[in-house]
């Protein structure tokens, strides 16, 4: 190979959907690269007498075909590809000259120069793979290959690399969870729905500061829904998302949290769907883990809570509205997370003990969770009401109830 060495490699995509393909050594790069094989829909045989947990798991589930001995001369027949990644370099080097030899694509972990093929540093993003291959006078550079995926990868997942599709694009409506509210805690796949958007609705809760990233031409329209003050009717918001939708626009709804947690995300896809358009969920992280989590708080610990209830607070106990089994909830012995409930706490509280709570249960209240005015004030069912007046507590915030909130370190976790 040495007369091949100052040549650069020719980049190539392979199908391998049903074609034979061998792996020899079950260990960490057998386990690392044996994932993308399956999902090119290969024909794959594991030649191993041992494996990792995952890798067995992998022949257990049926995805590979495991053959439970040391390599031996022939079993690259009819193969159309090969990994070779023992800790044999004599298996390797039989491996690799049966492979010249049948004039097999070779992948070698432990010599890539003595290999008829390199693995390149991979990455996909919507449809999109990349694959990068360094080589030159100081040699192939795996770290550099990965280095420069990772920047091209990002770059089309968050917008920075302009990559319009030229093909007609279907317009349609997002609805994307934008999390809660640290902007780096959207999904990859709304991020980059973002980057691709015409029109973006965005609530108050969503995350704001994405907003300032979009580019000159995406229309903005504010959805804010303020406590007690201006609102947009959701009559309103289903009308400009069918508007612009049939217009031709690509419109992206940007909701704090997740769509279907509390976030009136239904009624929008049914009021898309009974106008024939288009409709996708980008599911978002809710704040009714996250926001606990970034304080400190595990909503589930072992010997403590075996299961939490999210509630909506926004209508009290007492109230004809509400579809809450409140005697019911205080019976629970796990974590109650209550979302927009600041205001009706005292009443909530006082359900909650009036049917079984101890009023000494622990209450923890996460204002403006994940961003950087995030705060949290720490009570009791008995002193919840109080503290919230004398804090100053207001929305966004969650409220926790139960022994996990006393579960956390003394010092939170970093939030960001």
């Amino acid at each position: 190979m040495a007369e091949h060495a100052d040549r650069p490699a020719y980049p190539v995509g392979l199908r391998l959907s049903g074609r034979r393909v061998v792996v020899v050594g079950g260990g960490q790069v057998a386990q690392r690269r044996l994932p993308a094989l399956i999902a090119a829909g290969a024909d794959i045989v594991l030649v191993s007498p041992s494996a990792t947990a995952s890798v067995e798991a992998m022949a257990d589930a049926g995805e590979i075909r495991w053959e439970r001995r040391p390599y031996a001369d022939g079993d690259l027949t009819d193969t159309w590809y090969a990994l070779i990644a023992t800790d044999d370099p004599v298996a390797n080097d039989a491996a690799s000259a049966e492979a010249e030899r049948t004039r097999t694509w070779c992948v070698r972990s432990d010599d890539a120069e003595a290999a008829t093929a390199w693995t390149p540093a991979t990455g996909r993003s919507e449809g999109v793979t990349v694959a990068v291959l360094t080589a030159g006078a100081h040699g192939r550079d795996p770290r550099h290959s990965a280095a420069v995926r990772d920047a091209i990868v990002e770059g089309l997942r968050d917008g920075s690399i302009a990559a319009p599709h030229h093909r007609t694009r279907t317009a349609g409506v997002a609805l994307v969870g934008g999390g809660p509210g640290d902007p780096d805690l959207i999904t990859v796949r709304g991020r980059r729905l973002l980057a691709e958007a015409d029109v973006v609705i965005a609530d108050r809760l969503g995350p704001r500061d994405l907003l300032d990233e979009l580019p000159p031409h995406v229309e903005v329209i504010d959805a804010a829904k303020i406590p007690y003050g201006r609102y947009m009717a959701q009559e309103a918001i289903n009308n400009a998302l069918i508007e612009h939708a049939k217009a031709g626009k690509a419109v992206v709804r940007l909701k704090g949290g997740d769509p279907f947690v509390f976030g009136r995300g239904m009624e929008e896809a049914q009021a898309l769907a009974a106008e024939g358009i288009p409709c996708t969920v980008v599911p978002g992280i809710s704040s009714s883990i996250s926001v606990p989590g970034a304080a400190g708080i595990p909503v589930t610990h072992r010997g403590v809570a075996h299961e939490f209830t999210v509630v909506s607070g926004h209508v009290a106990p007492d109230d004809e509205r509400s579809l809450v089994d409140w005697e019911a909830v205080a019976r629970l012995r796990g974590t109650l997370v209550l979302l927009m409930a600041v205001d009706k706490i005292g009443a909530i509280a006082r359900a909650l003990v009036e049917h079984g709570r101890s009023p000494e249960t622990p209450v923890a209240l996460v204002q403006e969770g994940t961003t950087a005015a995030q705060r949290r004030v720490d009570a009791t069912l008995a002193t919840v009401a109080e503290r919230v007046a004398a804090e100053d507590v207001r929305p966004p915030a969650v409220i926790v109830i139960g022994d996990v909130v006393a579960v956390g370190p003394a010092t939170a976790p970093t939030a960001r």
